[in-house]
């Protein structure tokens, strides 16, 4: 269930793929808090024509789930905009070095690549989740290259850590589908040989997140569990939930 407040998608010229969480209803039915987490593709793209839209959104913290060759190649968000800078790197296996047979269906292989995030990057997900569960640094935007699947994997544990179903889960997940068809035409303009042939991989469906909720519930019990296992406390699910939730049901 949703709560629209705000528009969850908040347009920039270069930036395609940066959006609100909020308004999901979650533990107790209270509503995760709208404008206090956002997530999106590489902010590094931010420039001087989205600079005003930018700072209007009083981001304190940004966490970059980047590796640090696609910093250097890239960059990062510009320093001048004052928030809090954190490379917070989702180790992983290489996709390139995955294969994907033709029997295995595209939904699966995803679930499979964020099973090895949960995994192979669980320090980088551990210091994400404390991050977001420190109302200090709120707002926080988590960003990775196209804001789809490292940022998909830490929003969804997050969301789900707030008691958001898995349908919401899954369903805000998908919305990257749409948002990533802008990214993917500039891309083709700009760099073709980055994903001709893989076009495949800028498509986000509901089902490769479910997949890998219920595969990380057979593995640790439920995602609470895996947080524990990586190193956060009760203490720290706790201030996540108190300050990224409404104090009150929704009616």
């Amino acid at each position: 269930m949703v709560a629209e407040s705000y528009s969850r998608n908040v347009p920039f010229t270069k930036a395609y793929n940066f959006r609100d969480v909020g308004g999901y209803t979650g533990l107790d039915g209270r509503l995760v808090r709208w404008r206090r987490l956002f997530r999106a593709d590489s902010l590094h793209r931010i420039r001087e024509q989205d600079a005003a839209a930018f700072t209007a959104l009083g981001i304190r913290t940004v966490i970059d789930l980047r590796r640090e060759t696609e910093v250097e190649k890239f960059g990062r968000v510009a320093e001048e905009y004052g928030a809090d800078y954190h490379n917070l790197v989702v180790r992983h296996i290489d996709w390139e070095q995955v294969e994907h047979p033709a029997d295995v269906v595209h939904e699966r292989w995803l679930a499979d690549r964020y099973l090895n995030f949960a995994e192979d990057g669980r320090k980088g997900i551990a210091d994400s989740l404390r991050l977001i569960a420190d109302p200090v640094a709120a707002p926080v935007v988590v960003h990775c290259m196209a804001g789809k699947d490292r940022t998909g994997t830490v929003c969804a544990l997050t969301l789900s850590l707030l008691g958001v179903s898995d349908d919401d889960i899954a369903a805000d997940y998908a919305l990257t589908t749409a948002a990533m068809r802008p990214l993917t035409e500039y891309l083709l303009r700009t760099s073709p040989e980055s994903i001709q042939g893989n076009e495949h991989m800028f498509d986000s469906p509901a089902a490769a997140m479910q997949l890998f909720l219920t595969d990380l519930r057979a593995l640790h019990g439920s995602v609470e569990a895996y947080a524990k296992d990586i190193g956060i406390t009760d203490d720290e699910v706790a201030a996540l939930r108190s300050h990224l939730l409404t104090e009150n049901p929704t009616p």
